[in-house]
């Protein structure tokens, strides 16, 4: 059955459907950056918000500023903007159709629908997925990047930006200049003090061409910290195909775990859905749940993903069936992560990383080492770098880490041990491919990336365990460095 408004009183019965009138809802969010994290996540609590007949004046309106993005909205429009979500659990598996986004705007260079839309007294929050790498933040610049082509750009031309952020500060223009007041700027991805990141770039783009507008919007809008948290594979042929072994032809399905966390700082300046009611956490200590989640969770991620795919282990489930790099994720979990991670009124860390294990062992998700391994120039420094400083001001042992960030200096040459290509997965891959390289005789030379590692090159105890590491890895292999760490 074609997925649509049409047919969703045919599709089958032990499908969940929408059961308010999707045609009365009205709009109080734009999402930009529609991808799966959000359709299973954000979306999918204002629709359980929906269907106890919450919210119906908060839909989303999807959006998106890349070209790419397009394709997304073309799928999701013909379907009416209905997406079905497939829970893959290890003791069975359930579908649900939801409805909480009514329309998706146009992809434009300009952004002028979008900016207009956003402009709209009626749209009251404007969140955020851009990716960890999405928001022009550099350590290696004290935070944000004013230097950014793409920022330069929207400083220039800030009637016609480029970024999700110029789009955002063109907006909150006209709302002030109309005398309508801000919105919330919310972001929803997996970085520490994320709303804090999303204000320092909204704030310090706006200040480069209008320092009042900068200020307005400093004091008026609100920024939102948060923690999110589900997995949530790409959506390929097998996820298709699953899709329609349950009755429904939804070219955009998604496929998700059986868990999902929110963690939100109430503090919006235009309003909220009560996301509380249906499980999300309001709470004023988001930084510890982000700081729990980031270095188990995301951390625990890229210990396994480069360590797989060097391997040619494709998925996450399989790295668990492997006993070498399972051994090696609970050892540097227990050993030199969750020492410096303090519990959550849910979770001790040592019970937070048992439940991971299990979520990371589920065969039915799958999700590959290559997706968890893109991006590492992003996601180490936010995953792993972390850890690492802990570990340093503690004293505690970093050998472990320091083989995982070698491990993905070795994953960044580009092939795997069995001698197949790995494919460029990484915004900076060409400048990491040459360093890596270089990292074979000089092993130092990989930490002197300060957008990555910050001054860990200049910390004695840390450059000579990554060196170690990183020769042992090339003289020995992948896997028996890893068997010679679990053994020391």
């Amino acid at each position: 059955m074609k997925l649509g408004k049409a047919s969703l009183n045919s599709l089958p019965q032990e499908v969940l459907v929408p059961r308010y009138d999707r045609s009365a809802l009205t709009p109080g969010i734009v999402h930009i950056g529609l991808g799966n994290f959000h359709r299973a996540h954000q979306a999918w609590y204002l629709h359980r918000l929906m269907q106890q007949g919450e919210a119906h004046d908060w839909a989303i309106i999807g959006a998106g500023v890349r070209a790419g993005d397009s394709v997304m909205r073309d799928k999701l429009l013909a379907q009416d903007c209905l997406t079905t979500l497939i829970e893959l659990d290890p003791d069975g598996s359930a579908a649900e159709v939801t409805g909480a986004m009514i329309d998706f705007l146009p992809v434009e260079p300009d952004n002028a629908t979008l900016i207009a839309t956003m402009a709209d007294p009626a749209i009251r929050i404007v969140s955020l997925t851009v990716t960890e790498g999405g928001y022009y933040h550099s350590a290696a610049k004290g935070g944000f990047d004013a230097d950014h082509p793409d920022i330069r750009h929207d400083a220039s031309h800030p009637g016609t930006p480029r970024t999700a952020f110029g789009a955002i500060v063109a907006a909150l223009a006209q709302r002030r200049a109309a005398g309508t007041g801000p919105f919330t700027v919310q972001s929803c991805d997996n970085l520490q003090g994320n709303g804090d990141i999303l204000r320092q770039t909204v704030v310090s783009l706006a200040r480069l061409t209008d320092p009042d507008l900068a200020d307005w919007i400093d004091g008026q809008a609100s920024f939102p910290n948060s923690m999110v948290d589900c997995i949530v594979p790409a959506t390929g042929a097998n996820e298709i195909a699953l899709s329609a072994s349950l009755g429904i032809d939804d070219a955009a399905p998604v496929t998700h775990e059986a868990y999902r966390q929110w963690v939100i700082e109430d503090n919006f300046c235009a309003g909220r859905p009560d996301w509380d009611k249906v499980g999300a956490t309001f709470s004023g200590d988001v930084h510890a749940y982000e700081t729990m989640k980031i270095r188990i969770l995301n951390g625990g991620h890229q210990v396994v993903a480069a360590a797989g795919d060097l391997l040619s282990i494709p998925t996450v489930s399989g790295c668990m069936e492997h006993d070498a790099i399972a051994g090696l994720l609970a050892k540097v979990e227990r050993s030199e992560i969750l020492p410096y991670v303090a519990p959550v009124p849910e979770f001790t860390p040592d019970a937070y990383l048992d439940m991971i294990l299990k979520r990371f062992a589920n065969p039915r998700i799958v999700d590959t080492t290559r997706r968890v391994a893109f991006d590492g120039s992003s996601r180490q420094p936010g995953f792993i770098v972390p850890s690492i400083k802990a570990a340093l001001a503690a004293e505690g042992p970093v050998e472990g880490l320091a083989l995982v960030s070698a491990l993905w200096a070795r994953y960044c040459q580009g092939t795997r041990e069995d001698g197949t290509e790995i494919a460029p997965n990484d915004p900076q891959w060409d400048s990491l491919t040459e360093r890596a390289e270089a990292a074979r005789e000089i092993p130092g030379l990989w930490l002197e990336q300060p957008q990555i590692y910050g001054a860990l090159a200049e910390n004695a105890r840390f450059r000579s365990a990554f060196a170690a590491q990183l020769q042992a890895i090339h003289r020995d292999g992948t896997e028996a460095a890893i068997r010679a760490y679990l053994a020391s």
